[in-house]
C-alpha cells in the first residue's frame, strides 16, 4: 500500500513538472499582441544571425535605454550594434542554438518578454562554446508598431534551474 502511494506521488509529481515546463515552453497561445511581441524576439535573433544590422536597428525605438551584459554602462540605441560588430570584425558568426521562452505581459501599448538565449559564436573554423543569457525587453507600441524601449540581459549561471 506504502509502496503504491510513493508510485502515484512520484508519478504525480513528474507529470505535474512536465505540465509546468510545457506550458512555459510554448508561447503558442497567448493574445496577438504577445505571439507579435515573441515573433518580433525570434526576429530580432535571426537579424543576428544573418548580420543584418538594418533590420536588427529598426526593431529599436529612438529613446531605448538599456543595459547588455556585455556593456560595463548602459546604451542607446546609436550603440545597440557594437556587441555584434565587435564580433562580426574578427571573422566570428553569430548562431542561435535555442530561445526558450519565460514570461510575457502586455499591458495597453506595453509588453515585457523575459526568456534565455542559447547561442555561439562561431570562429573561421566553425567552432565556438555555447552561451546562455537572460533576456528582458520592454516593448512600446506606437502606432501599429511594437518598438524595443528598454531592456536588459545577464550571462545565466551554469548551474540555475530552467
Amino acid at each position: 500500500m506504502r509502496r503504491s502511494l510513493l508510485t502515484i506521488l512520484f508519478c504525480s509529481i513528474g507529470m505535474f513538472g512536465i505540465a509546468v515546463s510545457a506550458e512555459r515552453a510554448v508561447p503558442s497561445q497567448g493574445s496577438p499582441d504577445e505571439q507579435a511581441i515573441w515573433n518580433l524576439e525570434r526576429a530580432y535573433w535571426r537579424y543576428v544571425e544573418n548580420n543584418d544590422l538594418t533590420a536588427y536597428r529598426a526593431l529599436w525605438h529612438q529613446d531605448f535605454l538599456g543595459w547588455p551584459s556585455v556593456s560595463a554602462t548602459p546604451v542607446r540605441k546609436d550603440h545597440i550594434t557594437d556587441w555584434i560588430t565587435l564580433e562580426t570584425n574578427q571573422g566570428s558568426t553569430f548562431k542561435t542554438v535555442e530561445l526558450k521562452p519565460g514570461a510575457i505581459q502586455v499591458t495597453g501599448n506595453v509588453a515585457f518578454a523575459c526568456y534565455w538565449i542559447t547561442f555561439k559564436w562561431l570562429n573561421k573554423q566553425g567552432n565556438g562554446a555555447p552561451h546562455t543569457l537572460r533576456i528582458t525587453h520592454a516593448w512600446l507600441k506606437t502606432g501599429k508598431d511594437w518598438r524595443i524601449i528598454g531592456g536588459m540581459s545577464m550571462t545565466e549561471p551554469e548551474t540555475a534551474a530552467r
